[in-house]
């Protein structure tokens, strides 16, 4: 294993102490913990706090996505570990300026059940909290850590429209609204083409050949539902496509967003190859893709490869809620 840190044990203490040097006009650090908060405090007044959070190792997710416009709050838990309640209930206090708080979590089992103490914390200190669980992942159900559909890239999507709503002045029980509303219409799935390496247990969660691919794999290295030989682009892009064509039952004329997110070790060049083969293959089912990201939002540590996530856009208010301005580290407003 080779990685550039000291000690493993204190690599996500060093990494938020790194992040909050580098960008202190974007986040501030709470004391004693690893929860990163909005600079621009004053200017969340009157408004819904929006956190999230989870294991370290998916940067930029999610202290990538705390500013104006997105996150008021995010908290990193150890390496794909889920954050402390403590921690957690931190943030929210930090969060709230009077009209509540909303998080956004990943579906898995600790991260449900830690926000949820941390919500019943809150409830003591009589600050409103609500949430949105996110399953997005299509690939398989009741995997490691989860009960039922894991939460994985299309989050960042649930980030961006809760917070644009948030910054606009929605109320708590809006953005709940908004959320549940939101939500069945984001599916995710990825292929893997190599393990990640936990600093700590130096050496990848699974091993797949020099020549072997693995389809749904989780952001944790949790089980997918089938390994074959590497494929060209082309056909990555048919068996991922297709299996999302299965779950939204898409037609032509549908209109979409996009999310082409690399899983910590795939460049970019890679990235916009399948990009280009994912749009093309789109295009020809007559799919209006009114939204695109690609890059790297939600990784897995180095692992190699890439998710695909479909964004039903079902009404106009979301492609704005897409495209509204933010100011944050890791998501430019292209």
């Amino acid at each position: 294993m080779k990685k550039i840190m000291n000690d493993p044990q204190n690599i996500v203490p060093e990494m938020v102490a790194g992040l909050v040097q580098a960008y202190p006009q974007y986040v501030e650090r709470l004391p004693e913990t690893e929860a990163l908060v909005r600079h621009d405090k004053a200017s969340m007044a009157g408004k819904v706090g929006v956190i999230s959070g989870g294991g370290s190792g998916h940067e930029p997710t999610h202290a990538g996505f705390v500013g104006a416009g997105m996150l008021s709050a995010a908290v990193a838990g150890q390496v794909f570990t889920s954050p402390t309640p403590d921690q957690l209930y931190a943030a929210i206090k930090a969060a709230d300026h009077g009209k509540g708080v909303f998080m956004v979590i990943k579906n898995y089992s600790g991260d449900v059940m830690n926000f949820d103490m941390a919500k019943d914390m809150a409830d003591l200190d009589d600050i409103k909290v609500k949430s949105i669980v996110v399953d997005d992942d299509i690939a398989v159900e009741n995997s490691t850590y989860t009960q039922g559909r894991r939460g994985v890239a299309g989050t960042i999507f649930m980030h961006k429209i809760i917070g644009a709503a948030a910054d606009q002045g929605a109320s708590l029980d809006e953005l709940e609204a908004l959320a549940k509303k939101v939500m069945p219409n984001i599916k995710t799935i990825a292929v893997a083409l190599s393990g990640a390496t936990v600093p700590e247990v130096g050496k990848p969660g699974f091993d797949l050949a020099d020549d072997e691919i693995e389809y749904g794999v989780g952001i944790h290295g949790e089980p997918g539902y089938r390994k074959e030989k590497l494929q060209p682009s082309k056909a990555l892009v048919t068996e991922l496509l297709g299996r999302l064509k299965d779950e939204f039952k898409y037609q032509a004329g549908d209109h979409f967003a996009v999310l082409i997110n690399g899983m910590g070790a795939t460049p970019l060049m890679e990235q916009y190859v399948f990009t280009n083969d994912a749009l093309n293959q789109l295009a020809a089912d007559d799919i209006n893709v009114d939204f695109t990201k690609v890059g790297n939002y939600m990784t897995s540590l180095d692992m190699a490869g890439i998710s695909l996530t479909l964004f039903k856009l079902e009404d106009d208010a979301w492609l704005k809620g897409l495209q509204y301005p933010v100011d944050t580290i890791a998501w430019t407003q292209k």
